[in-house]
């Protein structure tokens, strides 16, 4: 059963991390192999892993950061609450994101989000995000083809998001999760199926303006979102609820700090951490023969794996999310290391160009992913665009080497732009 779980979420985890990251530290050499060991790596998988990939190239560009910085068109992955802060009427975005770009040139991220704000102090907001795993071929025991995929992946949000007061805001969003990795093939016999998935996040957002730095004006905000919470998934039938997997559940918390330079300068410091609340893998127990050499996993009488140290990952949604602060095998010190920081920053001149940079850190036992980002923007009239680029400072990663981009589109400078038209007429 162990086989097939990781079969049917495997395609998604290695072409996701291209051994960095989630769950591919096993293809690495046998040097950092001997280091993981030393440092008794534990990583955290999950199904659909792709949630938690940065959409947006303005985040993208600041060390992905985003849960308390201004609101943007992309403000539905990171935080849906800040939505309610929007200063246009009407947006739209459009992001895409090559993936492994360096090994194949047909798996992308695609992100189409936007918001509409109402009359009173809701705003509506809806994203699709489309992952392409390129094209896979299947073979049978002999080597030969019986077939041929194209896996993907997709999620659909609706989100809302309102004031409560003058300063602080609530949202929400409601998540459906499809994850078509096998087109229906048979996997040790099982039959496989698209995995699907319900899930909300839960979020909220505290602005502070008209702040003061010295003489100088600045915003302060700080925000916590916590995002899929939902249903496992499971992509066959067989082995019911045991063969069914966590989706990313994860809890993000950040601040931001954006200052007024002059009329024509600004500059913001934002701040993230994150952490999966999803069970931690445990330490099984193993047996060994006369001479020790390792005979695999022991099982008890019920043939279920023995656990040395930590506790069962086969757990409800909701007892795998509170338990995850403290069922890590290695104890508080190893709670600690799951949690990810991010910061950035982001400079404006006029509103018109941007500059950002920001750096990723995740603890070596956990992944070892550690980048530093750099990101640029430009807007003008109705149109913005911005780009981002990842400098890996550890090990490779599936987005190195590549320029990500968003388009944005501002409907209201577009209105605004057809009045002053018709008006000079």
């Amino acid at each position: 059963m162990k086989d097939f779980r990781a079969y049917s979420t495997g395609i998604s985890l290695v072409l996701l991390t291209f051994a960095a990251g989630q769950g591919v530290n096993a293809q690495t050499s046998s040097t950092q192999s001997q280091r993981a060991d030393e440092l008794q790596l534990n990583t955290i998988t999950t199904a659909v892993p792709f949630l938690l990939i940065t959409p947006d190239s303005r985040a993208g560009g600041m060390g992905d950061a985003g849960v308390a910085s201004s609101t943007d068109i992309n403000s539905i992955h990171w935080n849906p609450s800040k939505l309610a802060f929007a200063d246009k009427k009407l947006g739209v975005g459009v992001s895409y994101t090559p993936w492994l770009r360096a090994l194949v040139p047909d798996i992308n991220l695609a992100y189409l989000s936007g918001y509409y704000k109402t009359k009173k102090t809701g705003t509506i907001g809806a994203s699709l995000r489309y992952f392409s795993l390129g094209d896979i071929t299947f073979t049978d025991a002999n080597g030969n083809t019986v077939g041929q995929f194209r896996p993907n992946e997709f999620a659909i949000d609706i989100a809302y998001a309102t004031k409560l007061s003058k300063e602080f805001a609530f949202g929400g969003a409601v998540r459906f999760v499809n994850s078509n990795l096998t087109g229906g093939a048979l996997v040790e016999g099982a039959q496989t199926k698209a995995g699907r998935a319900i899930a909300v996040d839960v979020s909220v957002l505290y602005k502070k303006e008209k702040l003061k730095l010295g003489d100088k004006k600045a915003v302060g905000a700080l925000g916590l979102a916590i995002t899929n919470i939902g249903t496992k998934m499971s992509y066959s039938d067989r082995g019911g609820k045991d063969n069914a997997d966590f989706i990313p559940i994860n809890l993000r918390f950040g601040g931001s700090l954006t200052t007024q330079l002059d009329d024509y300068n600004s500059i913001a410091i934002v701040a993230d951490i994150n952490k999966l609340l999803v069970p931690t893998p445990p330490i099984y127990k193993h047996t060994y023969d006369s001479t020790g050499k390792d005979q695999g996993i022991a099982y008890d009488a019920d043939n279920n794996p023995v656990i040395e140290k930590g506790k069962d990952p086969n757990r409800g949604v909701a007892e795998g999310m509170f338990g995850s602060f403290n069922d890590a095998p290695g104890g508080g010190k190893e709670e600690l290391h799951e949690i990810n920081y991010s910061i950035g920053l982001e400079y404006w001149y006029n509103h018109l160009f941007a500059v950002r940079a920001g750096y990723f850190y995740e603890h070596p036992t956990k992944g070892n992913r550690q980048f530093f980002t750099l990101g640029a923007g430009v807007k003008y009239n109705v149109f913005g665009l911005d780009f981002a680029y990842l400098i890996p400072t550890q090990q490779r990663n599936p987005l190195e080497n590549t320029l990500r981009f968003t388009l944005t589109f501002d409907f209201d400078a577009f209105k605004a732009q057809n009045d002053e038209s018709k008006a000079s007429e």
